[in-house]
């Protein structure tokens, strides 16, 4: 009887329900697109991290850089002239230990002893400087006596050198150390061997080198050619893709090769982190301060407040602005369908008095009332989880790019290939490009779910009430 009831009304009175449903689809479509857009916000927020760090790393461990004294951290190159070196090309590289004062290997295995750690490296980032070109011997062109005061020629030759100088380019590129004997943690996990190969196990010391996709473009390297770095030939075994935005570095090599280029044997820059549990990363970090003196821990967390742009901007946005529209659109969507259901209740006066002049108690009247409000929500959800995907499929298909900015100034310092997660003494800043996506999970389906019910209820509590409250005679008495 409930049920056949309930369908008889819902089509009798169509429009009206497809009034109220309409209302709330827009609400909880909002919603959705809202929740899916912030979603893809912190997805393209974790590549730009994912980028600087590496896949799965929760924290690094660095030490704090001091001011360089003296010239002991600037690079000198020394050419020497001589009479046979004019026309021949020269050429003078300097490997620097790039942003960081370096940590001892060892830490490498006391950071990974701590309590909550899952797995640690260790990590090197250089910068190499090269300078090439040669020095052109100048011409000396003599004249007689020509300059002479009064023009009078006679005197002693006078002649001067024409031509001649120097030609030199500059070069700066980053390498980045890593250890090949764990490929699971580290910079290079964000990114994808696209040729040739990864680092072996067993190439701790060995001349091979992969290189990142652009650097290799720029420069026309390809699997199988040599790069040349302190004098040191490297093969180049792999051509790696980073997943978003800029690599980590130019080139990549084993990092005990890395130690002998720079002169810092057992020495690192950065140690990269993995926790047992991504719910206890802050307690983790706790700890290896406590333990590990000297050294400063950072967590993907702390580099994602540094992060600036539009990424930033928009998701600011879709966290406060968005947000905030979709509840207050969302409540007002609850207070029309409750007023429409509370309105069709009393159009319904005299209906519902037969009903009780019938037999029907209160409660049942109620019942109806907000079983025909329910069905309108879910009739409603339905819509709005259709109109919200459509949205949300929209803002993935168009992919609008953002741009996220890391580096430049502050207190947090930079990464292995360039300003990024780590100690002090950040370099320029850094700019990545991420396209955005608006993916719907499960929880957010379940979400529009459940507005939808509360909608039918608020609906059918306003409409249940207007109910209860009819008396049979008096509803009788009135006329539609």
């Amino acid at each position: 009887m409930f049920f056949t009831y309930l369908r008889r009304e819902l089509r009798r009175r169509r429009k009206a329900a497809l009034v109220v449903a309409s209302g709330l689809a827009l609400g909880i479509a909002l919603v959705i697109v809202v929740t899916s857009v912030s979603s893809g916000m912190n997805g393209a927020q974790d590549k730009v991290l994912q980028s600087l760090y590496g896949l799965g790393t929760d924290m690094t461990v660095t030490k704090a850089a001091t001011p360089a004294t003296g010239s002991a951290q600037r690079p000198r190159f020394r050419f020497d002239a001589q009479d046979d070196d004019s026309g021949k090309e020269q050429s003078s590289d300097h490997v620097l230990v790039q942003g960081f004062t370096t940590l001892p290997s060892s830490t490498v295995g006391k950071v990974a002893g701590q309590r909550g750690v899952a797995g640690a490296v260790g990590g090197l980032s250089l910068t190499v400087v090269k300078v090439s070109g040669q020095f052109t011997r100048g011409r000396i062109q003599q004249n007689q006596g020509g300059d002479q005061p009064g023009g009078y020629g006679g005197g002693p030759p006078q002649g001067r050198v024409a031509g001649g100088g120097a030609d030199f380019d500059v070069n700066q590129y980053t390498v980045y150390g890593t250890d090949v004997t764990e490929p699971a943690l580290g910079p290079l996990t964000s990114s994808k061997i696209t040729s040739g190969r990864a680092f072996q196990k067993t190439e701790t010391d060995a001349k091979v080198a992969v290189a990142d996709s652009a650097y290799a473009k720029e420069e026309k390297l390809e699997v199988g050619d040599t790069v040349t770095i302190k004098g040191v030939k490297f093969t180049i075994v792999g051509i790696a893709t980073a997943d978003s935005g800029a690599a980590a570095a130019n080139l990549y090599i084993p990092l005990k090769r890395a130690q002998t280029l720079s002169g810092t044997k057992d020495k690192v820059t950065t140690i990269y982190v993995k926790a047992t549990d991504s719910q206890q990363i802050d307690a983790v970090k706790k700890t290896i301060q406590k333990n590990v003196s000297g050294t400063t821990v950072t967590t993907s967390a702390d580099l994602a407040d540094t992060v600036s742009g539009s990424l930033s901007t928009a998701s600011h946005l879709a966290a406060g602005v968005g947000k905030w529209l979709s509840a207050v659109v969302l409540a007002a969507a609850f207070l029309v369908a409750g007023l429409l259901t509370s309105s069709a209740v009393s159009r319904r006066v005299r209906e519902f008095g037969t009903l009780k002049a019938l037999g029907w108690r209160s409660g049942r009247v109620t019942r109806q009332v907000v079983g025909e409000a329910v069905v309108n929500g879910l009739v409603g959800g339905v819509l709005g989880i259709a109109l919200g995907l459509a949205g949300a499929y929209a803002v993935t298909a168009a992919s609008p790019t953002l741009q996220a900015q890391l580096g430049g100034g502050g207190a947090t310092g930079g990464g292995p290939g360039g300003p990024g997660f780590g100690g002090p003494g950040r370099q320029a800043a850094r700019t990545l490009e991420v396209a955005l996506t608006a993916p719907v999970s499960a929880t957010t389906i379940a979400l529009a779910v459940g507005l939808a019910v509360t909608g039918g209820l608020i609906a059918g509590a306003f409409g249940g009430w207007r109910a209860s409250r009819l008396r049979p005679a008096d509803a009788l008495r009135r006329v539609e």
